[in-house]
């Protein structure tokens, strides 16, 4: 069954939240220990708000973390999840350990570099990576070769590839060469390998690939392995915040610190 957006699993939720992990809450959920909003849940894929909706164990109110957010710029050979099966290093390994709650906005693969959004609000990634909301991302391209203007033109109009229709909202061509050629390409969704696949359509392989902006953040002088903390002022509007109820303390100014 779809979970309506702005949702999550119940067994989800409370690893959103940064208070337990996945398995932990299933335990709490089939032993029938957790509550939503006063009423025993025992269904771990109940869908839930976990920003407002109001949990409990054993009768005891969930104590969830402030909100938070970051600018991550990632550097490469790190992989965006919280632990990688073959011992690769992660983007948590850059972090302290009490960012151990956040969770990526999106992802970048693991050669590709720049801004990355980590939060602990599931209304704001939600909202940030919904193509409906058509948030820019705008990147860096280097490819291997010369792209030519029939190629760059292809390119605009967009191509399929694996069934899905890849097509950038903004393609520059910034310079090029026999042996190389860089581009900025602005995208508003979130497809997979996207811009890999588009230039591997039209005959070219990246070799360099960093997203320099998202929505109106811009990475800046960040530099590789580096963060800051967000305000939530610096994403705008802020419809992702949920209706009734005070917000959590906005965050103060933003540091840079560097791990890497």
């Amino acid at each position: 069954m779809a979970i309506e957006s702005g949702k999550v699993s119940l067994e989800r939720a409370l690893s959103k939240l940064g208070v337990a992990s996945r398995r932990q809450t299933r335990e709490w959920i089939l032993d029938g220990r957790l509550q939503v909003n006063g009423q025993v849940v025992k269904d771990p894929m109940f869908a839930v708000r976990p920003e407002s909706d109001r949990f409990s164990v054993d009768g005891e109110p969930v104590v969830r973390d402030a909100w938070m957010a970051i600018m991550l710029n990632k550097p490469g050979a790190v992989v965006t999840t919280r632990s990688d099966e073959k011992g690769r290093r992660t983007v948590f390994d850059l972090l302290p350990a009490e960012f151990g709650s956040l969770h990526p906005v999106g992802r970048l693969d693991m050669a590709s570099t720049g801004l990355l959004i980590m939060t602990n609000d599931t209304r704001l990634s939600a909202y940030l990576t919904d193509p409906a909301n058509t948030i820019p991302r705008v990147y860096t391209v280097t490819v291997r070769g010369a792209v030519t203007p029939e190629e760059l033109a292809r390119a605009r109009a967009g191509v399929m590839d694996a069934g899905e229709f890849l097509k950038p909202t903004a393609i520059t061509l910034r310079k090029t060469s026999g042996r190389e050629s860089h581009l900025t390409v602005t995208l508003t969704e979130g497809k997979n390998r996207e811009l890999r696949r588009l230039f591997a359509a039209i005959g070219h392989e990246v070799t360099h690939l960093k997203r320099i902006a998202f929505g109106r953040l811009k990475l800046g002088e960040l530099q590789p392995g580096g963060y800051r903390l967000l305000r939530r002022e610096e994403f705008g509007e802020k419809p992702w915040r949920r209706q009734g109820g005070a917000d959590l303390e906005t965050l103060k100014q933003p540091r840079q610190h560097n791990r890497f």
